[in-house]
């Protein structure tokens, strides 16, 4: 695919508004040269969310999320970098240009478009037939009886299609081709309609364009085997790819910190109903790496809600093994066999949780299909943690011996221990907050060479500061920090010249310990200027006082 153009994602940077696209979030106020609200993020009662309009960036002291423009819409809407650079475009009417691409890559662009535009408009002909046509009435009967009300399904846009060639003529009428029309999934070979006599759900992708639809089968005599039968894979349509309802799910999951993963549309249909959001579907499917890769940009925290039969079936654990795998923390919510979670939706809340982590669970699944050497193949390579011990302490009830497995434990801390930033570090990043704050200390940060800051995203931010280099990674995000941290605390100029000279002399000490003759006396003459630099910002702090 082609690459979008720098000056493109220049453009976008300096057209978007930062302010607008937050405040679809959370309200925003004046607080200083700064503006503060709750952060959309998490849930919170007091403010500390910071957005700094003049250099577009965003800060929570409350949970530590920050970064810029494309980290926000990222975060916000489980979007790659690409993706979120043609969202800002859309929403602020920025042209979009790409590189230089291979013959025959624009009209393959322009084709994509003109799918997802016949998608769109089938997914509102379908809706009007549902909701306008005494044809769509078998249809609504059937949501009504499900318990799923007209608001509901009028948000997931669900339709109803017709028997016969309707959509394919109305289509047609439109200028769309019959190659596109097939292309699309919308019509078959003979020309007829692709999906008749059906109630339709459109499946769309994270940034909420249609790209095929699910049809549930509502006649005995519907000549379509399947009880749901989807659109036929093509450009735009993957069936393993496609999460159901993330685009309306995505801000509760990103808030919320978790996702409920069910089987049905109409699942997740029911549960939104009863209020409850971060809620999606797998299209029927155990989870795909592709679809794990969806929800990974908005949370790591996942509960999968099964029925009994699927949830012990070995597709789907292989699903739990992948999303084990990318780094997720997996609960598994066990619904008795013919239990959907729309059964109950109003008690989905304590079916959570009484959720099963992922260790336990598999260690009761594998305790019944494989006994106790099952169990011991299974718990063995998993690192130390509390669910490791749970695990461990029923499989011992259950088989009336103990588990000889060994400890982990070391490897296990070392991998899940949270991140802390030593006291070294925190001085490190005062002092590039303060020439955040006070650029014209540039060149005291310059002469501080990259080695003496010990953490690899401090670097990349000094590195900006100096050098002018383009923030990426981990840097753009502490970038953010560190502004909003220096409005915050208040770091004046004096201030952050004086924490620029302790790191000058915190590395001397350390250099001189290693120093031969000669850099000693070099060192030593470096290190008396900055004491005297101190000495005499010590001077004028007391002057001023």
């Amino acid at each position: 695919m082609a690459r979008i153009k720098e000056s493109t994602i220049e453009a976008v940077r300096q057209g978007a508004d930062l302010v607008a696209v937050v405040e679809e979030r959370t309200a925003l106020r004046k607080a200083g040269s700064h503006l503060t609200g709750r952060c959309p993020f998490h849930e919170e009662r007091t403010p500390s969310f910071s957005v700094n309009p003049g250099k577009g960036l965003y800060y929570c002291f409350g949970c530590g999320k920050g970064g810029d423009l494309f980290s926000f819409v990222r975060e916000t809407h489980g979007l790659d970098f690409a993706g979120a650079v043609e969202w800002l475009a859309e929403r602020f009417r920025i042209p979009l240009e790409y590189e230089e691409s291979a013959p025959g890559e624009d009209a393959r662009r322009r084709r994509r478009l003109r799918l997802f535009e016949v998608l769109d408009q089938a997914a509102t002909f379908y809706e009007r037939l549902l909701w306008d046509s005494q044809a769509g009435s078998y249809a609504r009967d059937y949501l009504a009886g499900r318990g799923l009300g007209d608001e509901i399904c009028r948000d997931f846009r669900l339709g109803f299609a017709p028997e016969g060639g309707l959509l394919t003529r109305k289509a047609g009428e439109k200028g769309f081709t019959p190659d596109e029309l097939r292309e699309a999934g919308l019509s078959r070979q003979r020309g007829d309609d692709y999906f008749q006599r059906r109630l339709l759900f459109p499946l769309a992708d994270a940034r909420g364009r249609v790209v095929g639809f699910q049809a549930r089968r509502l006649h005995d005599d519907d000549p379509l085997r399947g009880k749901y039968v989807n659109t036929p894979e093509s450009q735009l349509f993957t069936k393993g790819a496609v999460v159901y309802g993330l685009d309306k799910a995505r801000e509760a999951i990103a808030k919320e910190d978790r996702a409920c993963v069910v089987e049905g549309n109409t699942d997740v249909i029911a549960l939104r109903q009863a209020g409850f959001r971060p809620v999606v579907a797998c299209m029927g499917t155990a989870l795909t790496e592709a679809q794990l890769r969806e929800l990974g940009r908005l949370t790591k925290r996942l509960w999968l809600a099964f029925d009994g039969d699927a949830a012990g079936a070995t597709a789907t654990l292989r699903g739990m093994d992948a999303a084990v795998g990318q780094g997720f923390d997996v609960n598994v919510v066990a619904l008795p066999p013919g239990v959907d979670p729309a059964d109950d939706p109003h008690g989905f809340e304590a079916r959570l949780a009484a959720a099963k982590p992922y260790a336990l669970y598999r260690t009761r699944v594998e305790a019944e299909r494989g006994g106790y050497q099952a169990v011991s193949a299974f718990l063995r390579p998993l690192p130390d943690s509390p669910e490791k011990s749970e695990a461990i302490r029923w499989a011992s009830d259950r088989f009336g011996m103990g588990l000889q497995l060994p400890s982990v434990r070391a490897a296990a801390e070392t991998a899940l221990s949270p991140k802390r930033i030593d006291a070294e570090t925190r001085r490190e990043r005062g002092a590039l907050a303060g020439v955040v704050a006070h650029p014209s200390l540039v060149p005291i940060l310059a002469e501080l060479p990259a080695e003496h800051f010990h953490d690899e995203a401090s670097r990349a931010v000094r590195a900006h500061l100096v050098d002018g280099a383009e923030l990426g990674g981990d840097a753009v995000p502490l970038f953010a920090e560190l502004d909003a941290r220096a409005e915050t605390e208040g770091i004046d100029k004096q201030t952050a010249e004086e924490l620029l000279l302790r790191l000058a002399e915190r590395e001397l000490r350390v250099e001189l310990v290693h120093a031969d003759l000669e850099q000693t006396r070099e060192l030593q003459q470096k290190l008396l200027r900055v004491r005297e630099g101190l000495a005499a910002l010590d001077s004028a702090g007391a002057r001023r006082e």
